[in-house]
Parts: C-alpha cells; structure tokens; sequence
C-alpha cells in the first residue's frame, strides 16, 4: 500500500496548493491512500465545512485535526456527519466526532487511521494519547482486521512523539508527528517495522513564522505581548508530507520517504 500523509495545511495559500495538486500527486505516486491534517486550514485557526469539502474532492481519503479542532464552530455539526475528518481520540467522552476510522481502499483492502493529542506543553488535562491509542489498537489489527494502520500523534514535544512511536513499534504502518510546521528529518523504519517521522511539517509558505504572518509573530517574541491576532502568511507554499509504502499482508513498513513540493524549501520526490 502506498500512503502519502500531508502536514498541516495553513490558509489559503495551503488550501489552494494541496487541492490542487492532490490530484497529481496521487496518479505519480500511485497512491492508495492520502491522509491530510488540515486543523490550520481556516486562517491558520480550525477548518471549516467547505474546505474539508474541497478537500475530500482533491483526493483526501481522511482528514485530521489537532488542538485547533473547535476553533470554527461549524466544524461541530460536520464532523458528526462525515466519520472521515477525525479529531483526537484522547478527548473526553461526548466530545463530538471520533479518534479513529477504518477506510476502505481500491482492491477491498482496509487501512485503520487515528490520531492522538500530546499532553507535554499541549493539553495536560487531556486523557492519556498512550492508553487512548492502546485501546483502539486492541480493536484493530494488522494482517487481521486492516492491511494498513496510520496514527498522527498531534504534539509539541519531539520526545512525547518518539516515546509514543516505540510505544507502538510493530502495531502501525506508519506513525507521523504534526503541529510543529517543521519538517524534520528522522524519517526512519524503527525495529519493529513502523515508519516513523517526528513531524511532517507544513503545506503553507515557508516565509514566515510556522505559517504565520513573519512581523505579527516576531513581535510576540521582542514585546512579550500578543497584540493583534495572527494572520496566515499567503506567499507561495509549500506542500511538505511523508510517503510511506507498506506490505499488504503484514502492514508494516517497506520504505518511508519525504516529500516537499513548491515555495521555498528544497524539493523532495519519492521515486515510483
């Protein structure tokens, strides 16, 4: 199986570049399933209905969220109705949508996706992503009851996401960090068999500040004030994610490759 996981989307200027090479990229990689974190999608803050629409039409099999999940209220009645868009599963009980889906792909084949919230500098009082993503692992199993499982650990801290891939080494095709917005370079097979990247990055503009607007976020850091609220960089973007081809029968891991399309950063292609 190959799967193409695409950092977080910041703006218009990310929504536009993902949506319309989505696409693309899908025939020239051969894709059987892309996963899309989108929780900045909407000016850097949330997602809104219409553009998790348009991105399910570019070629979207799942969408995650993350912290921001709530911050466009409309998103709550949505996420209801349409199982593929999930938010944490480590939010409490009643909290609207679900942590996890399991899509069917081209051949009848099935892929588990879930994603989990870090508690280190993030969300303490959330319950525990370990004990969540254990559980819904004890649900679904490689080589059983899915070909293929994705889990997008949602954190701050690069230890909480190593020490959360090891956790799960063996358990998951692929297991790759979001929030940061920063690509990082630790694209690896652990022991076990599980791709693992700490952090995707981002499909936004690379000049800026993690997406933002360069001068607004700066500012922050000299005046130790917020001052007015953050807007989205809007210059060229780059679409930043991880590729990762899996073995049907067993689930785990072949090979894990980054990909960096457009804007600033150096371009990264998997080859085919």
């Amino acid at each position: 199986m190959r799967i193409l996981f695409l950092g977080d989307v910041v703006g218009r200027t990310g929504r536009e570049t993902v949506v319309a090479e989505l696409p693309k990229l899908r025939n020239a990689l051969a894709l059987d399933l892309i996963i899309v974190n989108a929780e900045n999608a909407s000016h850097g803050f949330g997602l809104a209905p219409d553009m998790a629409e348009n991105l399910f039409k570019a070629g979207a099999d799942v969408i995650t969220l993350g912290n921001h999940a709530w911050d466009r209220k409309e998103i709550v009645p949505y996420i209801a109705d349409h199982p593929r868009l999930i938010r944490p599963l480590n939010y409490p009980p009643g909290t609207p949508g679900a942590g996890a889906v399991v899509v069917e792909i081209q051949g009848g084949r099935k892929a588990l996706v879930a994603q989990a919230l870090g508690q280190l500098t993030m969300e303490p009082q959330l319950d525990s992503p370990f004990f969540g993503t254990r559980e819904v692992l004890a649900r679904h199993r490689m080589g059983g009851t899915v070909n293929a499982v994705v889990l997008d650990i949602h954190a701050e801290a690069t230890s909480e996401k190593m020490a959360y891939a090891h956790s799960f080494d063996g358990q998951a095709s692929l297991i790759v960090g979001t929030h940061t917005h920063c690509p990082s370079a630790d694209g690896q097979i652990l022991p076990g068999g599980t791709a693992f990247q700490s952090d995707a990055g981002m499909c936004g503009d690379y000049d800026s500040v993690i997406g933002m607007l360069k001068e607004g976020s700066t500012m922050r850091f000299w005046r130790k004030m917020k001052g007015e609220r953050l807007g989205p960089a809007e210059g060229p973007a780059t679409i930043c994610g991880v590729f990762a081809e899996t073995d049907d029968t067993t689930g785990l891991a072949k090979r894990i490759e980054p990909l960096r399309l457009g804007g600033r950063l150096k371009p990264a292609m998997p080859a085919v």
